[in-house]
């Protein structure tokens, strides 16, 4: 490694990457711009390339500065850890909210990767419905949370990163009766489990609904809980419009299946949202890991 590079070259390229922004991260470091953009242009000479392509007011990490961010991360946290081992019992702790539809399968993973790295660190975990945990992050409650993104109303004052695409599906017991009539006849006549009103997924939903003839039909139940959807399904004839993450488990094991819709629209993106110009520390390394688990499921889908 070039002699030149510094700690403080590191952990600049690390929040801009993080960012995308300039102004935010050098009002997060409590330095000026110009400081900040002299420290990026530095780390580029001294690597002998290009960092970042700007995209609008956005700057995006070129091919090969994913690959550096990625060791750069591991040095990083490394030396944290170092650090960290001098002060047993002192790691801190991460607090994340967690959406359902990251709750099943693919946020788990995550955690075992982090504690794997950072055994130091907690992770104090939240769950609730999106409009709950959002109001935590804002209040400071949450460092970050991970599940469907936002609306562009709720977005204010906040940034997302995207992970992956996730559909909705419709799930019922494998054994369901009434699994070869047309979809629409079995959808006004059994139990249907919708996701509240408040969910991120319902207006697509309803408009699903809307194009088979059937709006404004009642749903019997109304939730996004994996308990309570699940123990319905499958003591019943009932069906249920949820998140693929929720429902991914048994879906896999054969006991509740997939009726398809057919419908592209019922899809939307999974990511990591937090708020503009909170310095990234350790949520740096867990907002990794978390995009390799995204990227090491979609290369096994």
């Amino acid at each position: 490694m070039h002699p030149g590079i510094k700690l403080r070259h590191i952990r600049a390229f690390l929040d801009i990457a993080a960012e995308g922004n300039l102004s935010a991260v050098a009002r997060a470091q409590g330095i000026t711009q110009p400081a900040l953009s002299r420290s990026l242009a530095e780390l580029e000479d001294l690597l002998g390339q290009p960092l970042f392509l700007r995209q609008g007011r956005r700057l995006i990490l070129t091919e090969a500065a994913a690959l550096f961010r990625r060791h750069a991360i591991a040095a990083l946290q490394s030396l944290e850890a170092g650090v960290a081992g001098l002060r047993p019992g002192q790691g801190g702790a991460i607090r994340v909210g967690v959406l359902p539809t990251v709750a099943t399968r693919f946020f788990p993973q995550v955690v075992l990767r982090f504690r794997a790295v950072r055994p130091d660190v907690m992770l104090s975990i939240e769950t609730g419905p999106h409009h709950y945990l959002i109001r935590l992050l804002r209040e400071g409650a949450l460092d970050l949370m991970i599940g469907r993104l936002p609306a562009a109303t709720e977005m204010s004052g906040l940034s997302f990163e995207h992970l992956y695409e996730e559909d909705v599906v419709l799930a019922a017991r494998a054994d369901h009766p009434l699994a070869h009539l047309p979809l629409a006849e079995v959808l006004a006549s059994v139990p249907l489990i919708l996701p509240p009103a408040t969910a991120l997924i319902r207006p697509a939903v309803d408009a699903y609904l809307a194009s088979l003839g059937l709006n404004g039909i009642k749903p019997a139940v109304e939730t996004v809980s994996l308990a309570l959807g699940r123990g319905i399904c499958l003591a019943s004839d009932a069906m249920w419009f949820i998140s693929r993450g929720v429902v991914v488990e048994d879906l896999a094991s054969g006991q509740m299946a997939e009726r398809p819709t057919g419908a592209r629209f019922l899809s939307g993106a999974v990511g990591i949202t937090r708020r503009q110009g909170d310095p990234p520390g350790g949520l740096a390394l867990l907002a990794d890991i978390a995009h390799g688990v995204a990227r090491q499921a979609a290369a096994a889908s």
